[in-house]
């Protein structure tokens, strides 16, 4: 399944053609994993040049913090050195894949698990073997059962202050992927029911929209191209506060009067 998506991505034919870095990355070098992907030889990886700077926006706070990165998507490695380069020393790494060529990739700083994304067993199996993710990044086949599967069973598992990312969202609308524009379905119709959900403490009919889990546990959802990022955070009610000549104070919103 990730071959095939790798095909769709790359295309028919590949011109061989060396390409540089584009402009702004060679004026601004302080991209971390930008830099370690240009200069990269070993195991091969395809990215798209917009993620980096997405990447690293997010992920920043985590580098020399040993953080513990679950990606679901091995391929041919190359992603996996990248990750340990960029958040250096204690970091640690698990691959998953639905191909046992990809054990070959484990060592001593990165542990590899076959297994199909798709399969809640095999995914609930995963949080057992992995008690602690402070990161997912779902680079799998990217089918819309695979991305929903994938969320619903590990993104209550990551840690209380994660990130969850699932790439490649553009086969949302892909039909060959389950996808197409607004079809119910699809990993991003599926987001967008989250963006609810984010917002259900200010829903003024809870029957049919209320606090759930995931406004409990979500900070913020950040939609890019292609990229979906979701933030986990401890989140109570929000609160409105006023000032005034005496100090700030808790004001009530009433149903239907914004401040």
């Amino acid at each position: 399944m990730l071959g095939q998506v790798l095909r769709d991505i790359i295309g028919a034919t590949k011109s061989g053609k060396k390409v540089a870095p584009a402009a702004d990355e060679v004026a601004d070098n302080t991209n971390p994993l930008a830099r370690f992907f240009y200069n990269h030889r070993g195991p091969s990886t395809i990215k798209w040049e917009h993620y980096f700077e997405i990447y690293h926006r997010h992920f920043q706070k985590f580098r020399n913090q040993s953080p513990v990165v679950l990606e679901i998507g091995v391929a041919k490695g190359g992603s996996l050195p990248m990750w340990h380069d960029y958040f250096g020393t204690g970091t640690q790494v698990v691959g998953v894949d639905i191909d046992p060529v990809c054990q070959q990739f484990e060592n001593a700083k990165t542990k590899i698990m076959i297994g199909d994304q798709a399969d809640r067993v095999f995914l609930a199996g995963l949080r057992a073997r992995v008690p602690h993710v402070d990161i997912l990044i779902d680079d799998g086949g990217h089918t819309m059962i695979q991305q929903i599967a994938t969320f619903e069973e590990l993104y209550p598992h990551i840690q209380p202050n994660g990130i969850y990312v699932c790439e490649d969202t553009h086969t949302s609308y892909w039909q060959n992927y389950e996808g197409g524009h607004k079809r119910q379905g699809t990993y991003i119709e599926y987001c967008k029911g989250l963006v609810d959900q984010l917002n259900a403490w200010h829903s003024r009919d809870q029957s049919t929209l209320s606090v759930d889990s995931f406004t409990e546990t979500t900070y913020g959802m950040h939609f890019y191209d292609s990229m979906v990022f979701i933030e986990k955070r401890p989140m109570g009610p929000p609160r409105a506060l006023l000032t005034q000549e005496t100090g700030v104070v808790e004001v009530k919103i009433v149903a239907g009067v914004h401040l």
